[in-house]
């Protein structure tokens, strides 16, 4: 469920999922291994399934690499995050949220430097940025009150 969640938002919000100014909507819900480890696997097979079909479709301009590095980017975000999910400061899981941010930022940015370039640092810096600005948008404006609401129903037993 959450696979094909992830994957719809990414392909119907396609716009503003791809490219190297993307706030793809869809990583609201790296907050979920803050619930347990079971979004970790599910997370990633929803990213390599937009990336995949986004290639296909010619919307993912990262095109075939990014089924294999978005989702491993993907796949150590969500990890992290339910790694770090018990560090709090005032309660707040700060450091999983910033796991999807940091990660995202560096392997697309990175991603991105090499397919449109120039292949440089303050291209990689540019692009890393613009990837960790979008990514922080839809963690922390949508992810986090989502994390927020889901904690407290009993859909989600919490590991935390």
């Amino acid at each position: 469920m959450i696979a094909a969640l992830y994957a719809t938002l990414t392909l119907v919000l396609t716009a503003t999922s791809f490219g190297p100014v993307q706030v793809r909507i869809a990583e609201a819900l790296t907050i979920l291994p803050l619930l347990g480890f079971w979004p970790v696997w599910a997370l990633t097979l929803g990213c390599a399934l937009s990336n995949l079909i986004g290639a296909a479709l010619g919307f993912n301009l990262l095109g075939y690499w990014d089924v294999l590095w978005g989702s491993l980017a993907t796949l150590l975000a969500a990890y992290l995050t339910y790694q770090f999910r018990n560090y709090r400061y005032k309660k707040i899981p700060i450091l999983s949220l910033l796991m999807p941010i940091l990660v995202n930022g560096l392997v697309v940015g990175y991603e991105l430097t090499l397919v449109i370039g120039p292949n440089n640092l303050s291209m990689f810096l540019f692009y890393g940025l613009s990837v960790m600005i979008g990514e922080s948008i839809s963690v922390l404006l949508f992810g986090y009150p989502l994390y927020q609401y889901l904690k407290n129903t009993k859909l989600f037993k919490t590991e935390a």
